[in-house]
């Protein structure tokens, strides 16, 4: 089967065709600045990236240009729109009614629909989305993956926030957590590398990037992750603060002379690791850069960063009453020798020892942990496209 994997954003389009029995990319690409001016590249399988600046108006515009690239004479990778057997579909939230993936149809877009006032930025966007590819591409059966759902094997108290319960009952307020498919797809490929099986193992996956958050996997099941009602909470990020006293928000107010949407605006796009390290930068190469060379904002944004995932750590080695393998993934966690190495050091207690050489990898397997230390340390490369298609394809067999 050829499986088409839709990553819609509010201005962005991701795309990747997959071959879901050799697992191979045949060709991948990204339409942005949507509604702005627009430019789509293209990478077909073997060949050099091609981009293109054109307008895309909108993202029906932006499904038009997917198939042409695919289907172009000279530089697609299909003949024709019926080589396409399923499309796969990322959903930021699914709320609590969706536990696992699902084949869309009128009901799912409706529930999908219904839990949007929870990600106003990216539902709307991700129904868009499915509503172009169902016109283009009418009787293709599609499916909805989920950012949530891996999440949804949390107990009542892990998810529950200490707000009155009737917050919880009427407006469905409770941790919800995201990035479920990388922590999934992680979670699984860590047991393959350490031929354990999944179902017995204590897993922590870091999911690092301008995006963050752990998660405790117990038995194949997540019991805890980072991430909250929104992606606000958890680990410091990017731009994003992460965990703070909710007071923050009205003193902000307060001395600032601002409403609440500023203020939140501000923790959600001003915050992070640009904010500790005084703006010099969101992104973790410029700051690794500057830690070397003794930039003092740099050396408290990397610091503030590793101290926050590696108390998440112990929090969930807590939960879980041990863990078996820590595992790194995503931008930073992928390629960050520097932030495994600063994370690590601080898990001693839990019997962890990095290999320092070995954690010299970049964006590739590996045990980076010595042969003697009691907690396997793996860095496990993310494939979220690649786990919307295995989905994709077991619902459209």
């Amino acid at each position: 089967m050829k499986i088409l994997v839709i990553n819609c954003g509010s201005s962005s389009l991701k795309f990747q065709l997959i071959d879901s029995v050799s697992e191979e990319v045949i060709g991948k690409g990204l339409c942005e600045r949507i509604g702005i001016d627009g430019r789509i590249s293209f990478t077909p399988e073997g060949k050099d990236k091609i981009t293109k600046d054109t307008a895309i108006p909108d993202h029906n515009k932006a499904i038009e240009l997917v198939i042409e690239a695919l289907t172009d004479p000279e530089n697609g990778v299909i003949k024709g729109l019926d080589e396409i057997d399923a499309v796969g579909h990322r959903i930021v939230h699914g709320g609590e009614k969706f536990t696992k993936s699902v084949i869309i149809d009128d009901e799912v877009i409706k529930a999908i629909e219904e839990v949007s006032d929870l990600a106003p930025l990216h539902n709307p966007a991700n129904l868009i989305g499915i509503r172009a590819c169902q016109k283009a591409m009418s009787g293709v059966p599609m499916v909805a993956v989920f950012d949530t759902a891996f999440h949804q094997t949390m107990p009542s108290e892990a998810f529950l926030y200490g707000i009155p319960y009737s917050f919880y009952e009427k407006y469905k307020i409770r941790r919800y957590g995201f990035h479920g498919t990388s922590h999934s797809y992680v979670s699984k490929r860590a047991a393959e590398m350490l031929s354990k099986d999944y179902s017995d193992l204590k897993t922590i996956v870091c999911h690092l990037g301008n995006g963050a958050s752990v998660s405790a996997v117990k038995n194949g099941k997540c019991v805890d992750t980072s991430m909250g009602l929104t992606p606000l909470e958890g680990l410091i990020m990017g731009t994003r603060s992460g965990d703070i006293d909710p007071s923050v928000v009205e003193f902000i107010m307060k001395k600032e002379g601002i409403d609440a949407s500023e203020a939140v605006n501000i923790l959600n796009k001003k915050s992070g690791v640009l904010g500790l390290s005084g703006d010099v930068s969101s992104d973790f190469r410029d700051l690794e850069d500057g830690y070397n060379k003794g930039n003092e904002g740099c050396i408290r944004a990397i610091n503030t960063f590793c101290y926050r995932v590696s108390k998440y750590i112990g929090a969930y080695a807590a939960a879980m009453n041990g863990v078996d393998c820590i595992c790194f993934t995503a931008g930073v966690g992928e390629n960050g020798p520097l932030v495994r190495n600063i994370i690590c050091e601080r898990l001693s207690y839990l019997g962890v020892e990095i290999d320092k050489e070995a954690n010299e990898v970049h964006g590739k397997e590996k045990v980076v942990s010595t042969p003697s230390s009691k907690v396997k340390v793996l860095v496990v490369p993310t494939n979220e496209e690649l786990a919307i298609a295995r989905d994709t394809a077991a619902l459209c067999k």
